[in-house]
């Protein structure tokens, strides 16, 4: 062992840790700083358990020894010092206290007068940086947040039901639309409507990506032989799709189970061909759905 005194107040702060909300320092770093081994130290204390209660004296779980992320900072004091393999104790100031009147030397008397200054330390840098550390909290509980919201995204990713409230495409991105407005198409449960002047058989197969049980109308400016012609011969095969002629809209929306309302850049049969855009606003849905209820 060696003979001399760890009174150094800078190397006593770093270990001390805050366990079970209170301050605390481990056992295998007391004994080299009292000048025993983990063991012999662990012994005289055990011989006077009744001077140790719960809140002076307690064992680490190992929950918390890798919360705190001890093993670095005490691998060869706390678990090797002496030839132990099991985990530390970790004494509080009061624990602390009683040591120099169970170790009985000089030593003892100068190293727990040492502790207990550095313990005063800590408190005084913990006070004075309590604001500090409140925002540090906060931004650890924000933090934990964003991870908890960045982990249902990957799951959703997962399982295949994520899909956005807006999206910007480019030209060329034809199959990256018609994959995002189908997404969006598979989610409705009930209903599908769709407000589009220039409709074709290709958005006939887009609405085909539906549920079966879900129904289907768009509402067009224009009914053309050929879409009558398309419309009927889909119909006869798939669970079918109605037609309304509307002239009051000149933008494009689809409306999703009467609750959720997208507005859309572009005809579905031109997605990805220009620049466009989907966003959902779904403010409006109640309004739009009363007048197109009343035509």
């Amino acid at each position: 062992m060696e003979n001399r005194l760890f009174i150094n107040g800078q190397e006593i702060g770093s270990r001390i840790f805050m366990i079970r909300g209170q301050q605390v320092m481990l056992d295998g770093d007391l004994a080299e700083m009292y000048q025993v081994e983990t063991k012999v130290f662990n012994q005289a204390v055990k011989r006077n358990a009744s001077r140790f209660p719960e809140n002076f004296r307690f064992q680490l779980t190992k929950n918390e020894y890798d919360a705190i992320n001890l093993r670095s900072q005490i691998v060869t004091s706390s678990l090797n010092y002496g030839g132990r393999r099991y985990l530390p104790y970790a004494f509080s100031e009061q624990g602390i206290a009683m040591l120099s009147a169970i170790l009985r030397s000089d030593i003892a008397v100068t190293v727990s007068i040492a502790i207990m200054n550095a313990f005063v330390e800590m408190r005084k840098m913990l006070i004075s940086n309590s604001a500090l550390f409140q925002r540090l909290d906060k931004m650890e509980l924000k933090q934990s947040e964003a991870d908890q919201k960045f982990e249902e995204i990957f799951t959703a990713l997962e399982a295949g039901k994520l899909h956005s409230d807006k999206g910007i495409f480019y030209n060329g991105q034809v199959f990256d639309a018609y994959a995002f407005a189908s997404d969006i198409l598979r989610t409705a449960q009930s209903s599908i409507i769709l407000l589009d002047n220039y409709v074709d058989d290709t958005v006939l197969t887009l609405l085909g990506k539906r549920n079966p049980a879900v129904t289907a109308k768009i509402y067009t400016k224009t009914i053309s032989n050929q879409l009558r012609l398309d419309l009927q011969r889909y119909n006869s095969q798939y669970p079918p799709i109605e037609i309304e002629m509307f002239h009051d809209t000149h933008d494009r929306f689809l409306i999703i189970d009467n609750g959720a309302l997208y507005h859309i850049g572009a005809s579905l049969k031109d997605l990805g061909k220009k620049w466009f855009a989907f966003s959902r606003m779904d403010i409006e849905v109640g309004r739009m759905l009363q007048i197109l209820n009343n035509t």
